[in-house]
Formats: C-alpha cells, sequence, structure tokens
C-alpha cells in the first residue's frame, strides 16, 4: 500500500506543527510513526545525506507512550537499511547535540509541554533540526507501507527490535556545562530541582551537583504532567513560592517534559517569564546578535544590550533560520524563544572556554548562566531581573478550540485594509486602548497607544488559541490577558 504523507495529515490528524510531528496518542498508530520515519529518512537518502548502513540515533521522553513509538520509530529505520541505535530517555537538546557531534541523523519522540494522551515525533539531520524546506519536502514524500507488518488497528506484528539504551549521547550532554562553566562555580548555591516528569531531571541534578551546588529534588512522579513554561499551571506558581519559603532556596529550575524549555525562579519562587530568562542567558554568553520570535517581551529591544534584534516568526526553525543568516555577518549569534527555550548558533567564548553550537532549543543552559550573571554581578535573581527595562508578559490558552475556528476569526483582524482592521480591533479590545500597529508576521500582534500588547496567535502543536500580553506591569499584564482571554471564550 502506498500513501503520501500529506494525505496521511489529512486523514490522521497527526500533523507537522512549530518543532515535529504531534498528534493524538491514538492516532499515532505504529503504522502513522513508521510511515513519517520512512518519509523522513527516504528522503534523507535522495539527499544523499545518509545512505544504507548509517546509524540513527533514537531517544524519547517519559510519556507512556514513548516507548512503543521509539519502537516503531526503530523498526522503521532496520526497514530503510539503517543501524538504529537507543539512547534511552533522555532530553531533546542531548540527541540533538550527539547527532551534531557524530554526525548522524536523530529522532526525538516527545510531545514536550502538550498532555500525555498526545505525543510527537522531533526530526534531527546530522547537521541540525529540519527546517520549514526539509518539511515540505518530507510531506511530498510517497511512502510503501507493507500491510504483513501491521494488523487492521495499524500495530507492528513483529517482536520489539529496539535495543536497550546506550548512556553515550547523555554523559555528552552533562559534559557540555560542566566542562565549559569554571569548576565548582555554583559552591554554596542551594537550587531547588522541580523534577515532576521532566527527562531532563536525572541529568539537570548531574549538571549542578558537579558545579557544586546544593539540589533538593522536589515534586518527582511516575505521572507524566503536562508543564508548559509559557502558561505555568497555578498549582506550580503555588508550589514554587511554597518551596521557596521552606527551604530557602536561592532559585527553583525546572523543565518542560522533554528538556529544550527552562524554568527557573528568583529567590521567592517567582518564576521568571521565559523571553526575560532568555536576555538575561545571552546577556552571560555575551551574545552580540539575538534572534527571538514577535511574541517575545520588548525589554530585549529597550534594553540595548546587544548590537542588534532580530524577530521571527514563532518556532524554532524561522529563528533557526534567521540565525543562520545573521551567522554570515556577525561571529556571535544566538536566540531564544518567549518559552524560554535558548539556542545557539555561534561557536562562543567565556574565561578562556567555548560553547560548541547548538540550534535547537535547550533548558539547561539558561539557568546555568542567570545564576553566573547573578553571581558576577552581585545580585539576587530578583535584583538582576529588575536591571532589565520593566515590561512584563502573561499568557495564556483556550484548550479544544480549533484552528480553522482561530485562523477565521484572526483573519478578520488582518484583511490588509488597516481602516478596517483598526476598526475591527477597537470594536473586541477597546477596552485596552487605541490600536496603533496590527502585525501579522505570526497569528495578529496588536500595539496601543499606552505601549500595551494583545498577540493572539493559534498554537502549532495542539488545537488551542494561546494568547500574549505584555504591559508596564505584571498585574497589568495578566489583567490585560484575563480580560482579552474573556473576548476569545466568547468566540467560540
Amino acid at each position: 500500500m502506498q500513501i503520501k504523507i500529506d494525505e496521511l495529515m489529512a486523514t490522521t490528524g497527526v500533523q507537522f506543527g512549530t518543532s515535529g510531528v504531534r498528534g493524538l496518542v491514538d492516532d499515532m498508530t505504529d503504522q502513522v510513526c513508521w510511515a513519517y520515519v520512512t518519509a523522513f529518512l527516504q528522503y534523507l537518502k535522495a539527499k544523499n545525506i545518509i545512505q544504507t548502513g548509517d546509524v540513527v540515533g533514537i531517544a524519547g521522553d517519559l510519556r507512556s507512550s514513548s516507548p512503543r513509538i521509539m519502537n516503531a520509530v526503530a523498526t522503521a529505520i532496520v526497514n530503510q537499511g539503517l543501524v538504529p541505535i537507543n539512547y534511552g530517555m533522555i532530553p531533546s537538546p542531548a540527541i540533538a547535540l550527539y547527532g551534531l557531534y557524530k554526525s548522524i541523523a536523530t529522532i526525538m519522540v516527545t510531545g514536550s509541554h502538550i498532555p500525555d494522551d498526545r505525543n510527537g515525533i522531533k526530526f534531527n539531520k546530522p547537521d541540525g533540526e529540519i527546517l520549514k524546506p526539509d518539511e515540505i519536502a518530507i510531506c511530498a514524500q510517497v511512502v510503501d507501507i507493507p500491510r504483513e507488518k501491521f494488523s487492521e488497528n495499524g500495530e507492528l506484528l513483529a517482536e520489539k527490535v529496539l535495543d536497550d539504551a546506550v548512556s553515550d549521547a547523555n554523559e555528552h550532554y552533562i559534559n557540555r556545562f560542566v566542562s565549559f562553566f569554571p569548576a565548582q562555580c555554583l559552591q554554596g548555591k542551594h537550587i531547588g530541582l522541580y523534577e515532576h516528569s521532566s527527562v531532563s531531571r536525572d541529568c539537570l541534578n548531574t549538571i549542578f551537583n558537579k558545579l557544586g551546588a546544593n539540589v533538593t529534588s522536589l515534586g518527582r512522579t511516575d505521572q507524566f504532567i503536562s508543564v508548559d513554561t509559557e502558561a505555568i499551571r497555578p498549582e506550580d506558581v503555588a508550589l514554587a513560592k511554597q518551596w521557596s519559603e521552606e527551604h530557602k532556596f536561592d532559585c527553583i529550575i525546572s523543565t518542560d517534559g522533554d528538556g529544550d524549555r527552562p524554568l527557573i525562579s528568583d529567590e521567592h519562587g517567582n518564576w521568571l517569564r521565559g523571553d526575560i530568562a532568555g536576555i538575561l542567558c545571552a546577556q552571560y554568553l555575551n551574545v552580540d546578535v539575538v534572534v527571538t520570535p514577535v511574541s517575545s517581551n520588548s525589554a530585549v529591544d529597550k534594553s540595548k544590550v546587544f548590537n542588534q534584534v532580530i524577530r521571527t516568526k514563532i518556532g524554532s526553525p524561522y529563528v533557526i533560520e534567521a540565525m543562520a543568516r545573521a551567522s554570515l555577518t556577525s561571529e556571535s549569534v544566538a536566540g531564544y524563544e518567549a518559552n524560554g527555550g535558548f539556542l545557539q548558533n555561534s561557536i562562543l567564548s567565556l574565561n578562556s572556554k567555548t560553547l560548541s553550537p547548538l540550534a535547537t532549543r535547550d533548558a539547561a543552559i539558561v539557568p546555568l548562566a542567570i545564576i553566573m550573571l547573578a553571581l558576577k554581578q552581585n545580585l539576587s535573581i530578583a535584583e538582576l531581573v529588575k536591571t532589565l527595562p520593566q515590561r512584563f508578559t502573561y499568557s495564556d490558552r483556550l484548550k479544544a478550540f480549533p484552528t480553522e475556528l482561530s485562523t477565521q476569526r484572526l483573519s478578520q483582524m488582518s484583511t490588509g485594509n488597516i481602516d478596517l482592521d483598526l476598526d475591527t480591533v477597537k470594536a473586541q479590545f477597546g477596552f485596552v486602548g487605541m490600536p496603533t500597529n496590527i502585525d501579522s508576521t505570526d497569528g495578529v500582534r496588536i500595539t496601543f497607544d499606552n505601549d500595551d500588547v494583545v498577540h493572539l496567535r493559534p498554537s502549532g502543536n495542539a488545537p488551542e488559541l494561546r494568547c500574549y500580553t505584555e504591559s508596564a506591569s505584571e498585574q497589568q499584564a495578566m489583567e490585560l490577558n484575563k480580560q482579552s482571554m474573556e473576548v476569545l471564550a466568547a468566540w467560540r
């Protein structure tokens, strides 16, 4: 049976988003996953990027469905005459980094921050994660699916082919940070590690301990918890403040499910927004050119810390493409997303040591750099945050909001007729102020005459409508978000 991948996307609902393929676990059958992986490998072979006999690395997060999908991935790799190596349950940036180091293609099974009833697959070429042109080419692939390999329900009939995990990639990732930062540089620091179900929990513990920190493990669970660093759960906000008061931590750190989006709190248990954490991380690393999506806090522009700030559409492929272009004229280029994930396109030098490029989202570098910047300036993390222009962002999302409906509603405010668009915005969001600019780079980002911002965008990973707000105080940003979410709720 032959099937074209873009037809598979339409019939199964398993689709490419801002970062890899995502879908409901029930829809991500062995057969569907096998087809996507086969299409990826066929594409790499056709481009002479890989050839028969090459190794392909596999890793996964701690979701209940990940082991099954990893086995389906391995089966597809074997069917293509390639050799699957299981690097185990490790962070997305760890497997991507090892692929760069070994010049091998790698595949990460993860749904990142989305709930356990969903999962996904991230694809990395030997030189980094796939970009939009690669995605288009993969979707155009035609795959032969041998009926004898699958049941009528799409389950693999063959026995497990995935070997036991090896630790090479995880150890390489840990050493990246331990060898770059000064020995015992975190001596005397008391760090809370919110472990939950993050696949990064053990390697973060190792990294911080090796650098001299006193680490206290918190909230470890065997049940997968959906931790979204752009829409932090109220219970996680309360837990951080409770733990901070109880233990007197210098900060609390965590990540999302696959370890590519960081969480770091100040000494009071207040979580930093990802786009503030990204600014501080880039500042410590002495980055010249910063690339970040249009949704990120405008404090990066107002701070005047960097020689250039470049704005992109939301999603790591867009940030990576813009970093690559910027690297043609600058030797120090990095980026970050509003979720806090940090991407590095250049070799960065600091304290006579170098940090190799990792042009995919990483979480571990962010808390390490922020703590070191605070130490360098002899400030607490709360005091360090106050050195930036005081612009505050907040975000939330409407779940179970069909992407088609989001697109339809937003198109009514971005028709290309500025007078009509401004009238529509005033009718919906006149309570904010007078709209002065509508940016349709990604979704609809509205700037008002009081400098407040409301940015609306369909999620690229799930049927959700996201709302980002920015204002002059945290309370104003939260209140603005609450009022905006009430408007969006009426759109259903």
